[in-house]
This record gives C-alpha cells, sequence and structure tokens, in this order.
C-alpha cells in the first residue's frame, strides 16, 4: 500500500494516517483518528485490528468472521466526517454493496479512552 492515499480521505499517504496504526501497532491519539483507522481497517479487511479496537465489554457483540464478510462484501468508496466530539464522531461511509449498487452508511459513534488507547464502543444507525 506504500505511495496510495488514505482510504480515510485525509489526502495523506496510507503509510503516513492510517498505516500508522493499522501496519506499526502505534495507538489513535484521538476519537477521531480511531474512528478514521477503523473505516481503513474495513477497506483493508483488517478485521483483527476492528476487534482489537472496539471496547472489552462490547467485543462479545461480534465475531471476526462476520465483520470480515461485511469488510470484503462491500468496496469502500468515501468517508465524510459530519462532526466530532472528544469522544463521538457523526460520519457517513459510502460503499458499492455485493451487487455494485451505491450505499450510505450513516452512523454517530461512541467512543472510550481507556488504559492510554481510544476504543470503539457503539453507534446509533439510519
Amino acid at each position: 500500500m506504500e505511495n496510495k492515499k488514505c482510504f480515510c480521505d485525509t489526502g495523506l499517504l496510507f503509510e503516513n494516517c492510517c498505516g500508522l496504526y493499522l501496519q506499526n501497532n502505534q495507538k489513535a491519539l484521538t476519537a477521531l483518528a480511531l474512528m478514521r483507522s477503523r473505516y481503513s481497517g474495513y477497506a483493508t479487511h483488517n478485521a483483527d485490528y476492528l476487534l482489537e479496537t472496539t471496547y472489552v465489554s462490547e467485543r462479545q457483540y461480534y465475531s471476526k468472521a462476520e465483520i470480515l464478510k461485511w469488510a470484503t462484501s462491500n468496496k469502500w468508496q468515501k468517508l465524510e466526517i459530519l462532526s466530532f466530539t472528544e469522544n463521538t464522531v457523526e460520519f457517513k461511509a459510502y460503499f458499492l454493496d455485493s451487487n455494485q449498487k451505491p450505499q450510505t452508511h450513516y452512523e454517530f459513534s461512541t467512543f472510550k479512552f481507556e488504559n492510554n488507547a481510544w476504543y470503539y464502543v457503539d453507534g446509533k444507525f439510519e
């Protein structure tokens, strides 16, 4: 993925953006950075990262197989950040589904900072 723009639409190179978290085991410094890296996790089919960055008490509601199925069955097109605070991010993720039909995933996500790391807790969807 060298010299490719990051999937999260910051305009930075992947290796200087979400690649730092997905490949180099660095911790996201903000909830927004974690949210962007999780979008890139879906785009790169990195189910392990998505589970690891989900808050511990919430992991029971997700399975690696289901995350991987969702990530690989869609072609991720664009991430649009609508708003954010210290621990929330409102966004739209645009993708093509398995039938190549354009779809939009809207979410208002909540994050928690614990043990020097940010974690995804949950989201409200439309």
